[in-house]
């Protein structure tokens, strides 16, 4: 890698990072933050995204849609205390054109329960696609690509 890619390639690490933490800490109200205006968020299986199926598991279009996704979740939505622990791989870029970068990170969450129980929760890569915008980086397009295609009833929280 070239010096520049290196150096964006830290940058995205640290978008990453930060993004994890925001879901890790409960900071959901954070989460819309991460994205363009007109950002895309879906999480997907492997197997609808290999065979490049439409179907989503979770679809927001727009940061204004993962605000009221959070706003539902702490006010409407029912389910049991949980939190979640990401631990990730070093963002890959996989390509750059006209200030849209595309980049890969492999991804694992840890579900905790309640009662402390701890389980593998989701297991996956994101599919980004980032743009700048006054300096900072911010996704237009995050597409979670999760291993298994068995999805708990639990996915109430972004991954």
């Amino acid at each position: 890698m070239t010096g520049a890619a290196d150096a964006l390639a830290a940058r995205i690490g640290r978008l990453n990072t930060a993004y994890a933490h925001a879901i890790d800490d409960d900071r959901l109200e954070d989460w819309p933050g991460f994205f363009a205006d007109d950002g895309l968020y879906r999480i997907v299986t492997r197997e609808n995204h290999e065979a490049a199926l439409p179907l989503a598991i979770v679809h927001c279009q727009g940061a204004a849609m993962m605000r009221d996704r959070v706003r539902a979740m702490r006010t409407a939505n029912i389910f049991e205390p949980h939190s979640y622990c990401h631990t990730l791989g070093a963002a890959e870029i996989v390509g750059s054109e006209d200030g849209v970068h595309a980049a890969r990170t492999n991804f694992i969450v840890v579900r905790t329960m309640q009662s402390g129980a701890m389980s593998v929760f989701a297991c996956g890569r994101y599919l980004d696609r980032i743009v700048e915008r006054d300096g900072a980086l911010e996704l237009s397009e995050r597409v979670a690509v999760c291993d298994s295609r068995t999805v708990d009833t639990l996915l109430v929280v972004p991954l």
